[in-house]
């Protein structure tokens, strides 16, 4: 994972954490990326000082680490998103088109997945259908 210090154009600094030097980018040009405290999509990178591993840092790093109970919560989460794709057909990027016949009837009901922009999702919800995100989880709960 890579963390980079955020700042949108009103200045509120924020952390965001990427799984590569791409996705944010890509977040940012989708317009899937916003400023947590005023919604702004006008993002950028701040200046950040290198992360240079050193023993006290990895001594704070141990101490993030996970316990018991929230590996446990992750895994049921993981169980929840298992549950949900096992009982749901994918239409992939046909989402947002499935949902409104559903929505209006066009369709049979069913619970489907797939992918859908944040301009398309912002869409639906305008219309008054009910979306939820599903998030892509890491395999390990370690």
């Amino acid at each position: 994972m890579i963390r980079y210090a955020l700042s949108c154009d009103n200045a509120h600094e924020f952390e965001g954490w990427f799984s590569e030097s791409a996705d944010f980018g890509r977040q940012v040009e989708s317009g899937f990326l916003t400023c947590p405290v005023c919604g702004s999509s006008a993002i950028s990178k701040m200046l950040m000082t290198p992360s240079v591993s050193t023993a006290r840092k990895k001594q704070e790093l141990q101490t993030l680490a996970m316990d018991a109970a929230q590996k446990e919560t992750i895994a049921k989460f993981k169980e929840a998103v298992a549950a949900i794709k096992a009982n749901a057909e994918d239409v992939g990027t046909k989402f947002p088109e499935e949902a409104r016949k559903i929505h209006y009837g066009e369709a049979d009901a069913r619970g489907i997945i797939g992918q859908a922009t944040p301009t398309e999702a912002r869409a639906l919800i305008d219309e008054g259908i009910e979306i939820a995100a599903i998030p892509t989880l890491p395999d390990d709960v370690n």
